[in-house]
């Protein structure tokens, strides 16, 4: 997990960073006390300036938190795409990709959980609208769906008959996921025999993905009844 300055380095601050300034210190609230765990006064107080000032450049926490949120989702995409073109077989660079989500989200508690916040009404920034498939918009998570997708293509380029490559895509990262949350709120089981994280997720997208395959050729074999 990140280690945060403390206190916040005011020193650090000039004006013209007000806006770096302010996501950092949302980024840090979010990580040490919640979502719900601070208001823009509080950041304003945290970088030493008015509360005010903060609307130069956001309309509301809403929008900053939805700033943090296209940071964080940047910042995977970039570790996922390293992931991607990285040595080893396709199948090798898809495990990696799944461990460094894991490790993304241990590490980046604050990019995280504004990644994940409930959608609101607050207009993303722009440039920052990506379609996910068939009308489904998301404000900032696009790029990261694409690389997962395209890793599954690669690794399985023969794909899967009759199940669309995204669907498997969102289940491999609605498993991720929740991985990723049990894990950061400590209620994943252990013991003797249990799997760690980055072993159960291994496990699991297997499991996904061969179940599949197998699904596909079943589904391709005629029915000798007919």
């Amino acid at each position: 997990m990140r280690h945060w300055r403390a206190p916040f380095d005011r020193q650090g601050y000039h004006h013209g960073n007000l806006k770096e300034a302010l996501i950092e210190a949302a980024q840090r609230f979010i990580a040490e006390r919640g979502l719900g765990g601070f208001t823009l006064a509080d950041a304003a107080k945290l970088v030493g300036v008015t509360p005010a000032a903060l609307y130069r450049h956001f309309r509301g926490r809403e929008a900053l938190v939805a700033e943090v949120a296209f940071r964080g989702f940047t910042q995977l995409a970039e570790r996922l795409g390293r992931a991607l073109q990285s040595e080893g077989t396709p199948l090798e660079r898809f495990t990696r990709m799944g461990e460094v989500y894991l490790a993304f989200a241990e590490q980046e508690p604050g990019f995280y959980g504004a990644m994940f916040a409930p959608q609101n009404n607050e207009p993303a920034p722009a440039g920052n609208k990506c379609d996910v498939g068939d009308g489904a918009k998301t404000p900032s998570s696009g790029n990261a769906f694409d690389f997962l997708v395209k890793a599954l293509s690669d690794t399985f380029p023969e794909g899967f008959t009759s199940v669309d490559v995204r669907f498997i895509a969102i289940e491999v990262w609605a498993l991720s996921h929740g991985i990723a949350t049990l894990a950061a709120a400590g209620q994943l089981p252990k013991g003797p025999g249990l799997p760690d994280k980055y072993e159960l997720l291994r496990a699991g997208v297997l499991a996904l993905v061969e179940g599949a395959r197998r699904q596909g050729a079943t589904s391709a074999t005629p029915d000798p009844h007919r």
